[in-house]
């Protein structure tokens, strides 16, 4: 029987990597930023943006669900090391929308439109609901 490697164990190393390094944004198309600073101009230039955990289910099936209705969101990867600064910079965002709210913003995190739609629940429930699509719409990521 094989040994199971945990994912920590199985980070690039610094002579080659197969996959992006975790906290960058990555398009789907193979673009990067790094920087959390950039989170700001991320949120407002486009249509769709998830803040997710690399390795989390819930994450997964929320990039699920947008690729499915065919939506191809940008997608932030959040680590360790950058977790304090995304989540710091995302509560400005949110404060700055909602008047008095300041609440930290849990992942992930799915902005539409430049405004926070929300979690895995708020996500799945606009699915279900059928106000999803009527969003995306709206907010030009999707075109039929």
């Amino acid at each position: 029987m094989q040994k199971a490697i945990p994912y920590r164990d199985w980070l690039p190393t610094a002579g080659g990597s197969a996959a992006p390094p975790p906290g960058n944004i990555n398009s789907g198309e193979g673009e990067t930023i790094g920087d959390a600073k950039s989170v700001r101009k991320l949120v407002a230039e486009n249509a769709v943006v998830v803040f997710a955990r690399r390795g989390c289910c819930m994450c997964h099936v929320v990039k699920l669900l947008l690729h499915g209705h065919g939506v191809n969101p940008w997608i932030f990867d959040v680590d360790d090391q950058n977790e304090a600064d995304v989540k710091n910079e995302l509560s400005e965002i949110i404060s700055k929308g909602a008047a008095g709210n300041s609440a930290v913003p849990q992942l992930p995190a799915v902005f539409v439109g430049g405004e926070l739609f929300g979690g895995l629940e708020d996500i799945m429930g606009a699915h279900i609901s059928g106000d999803l699509v009527p969003r995306l719409r709206e907010a030009r990521a999707l075109w039929l």
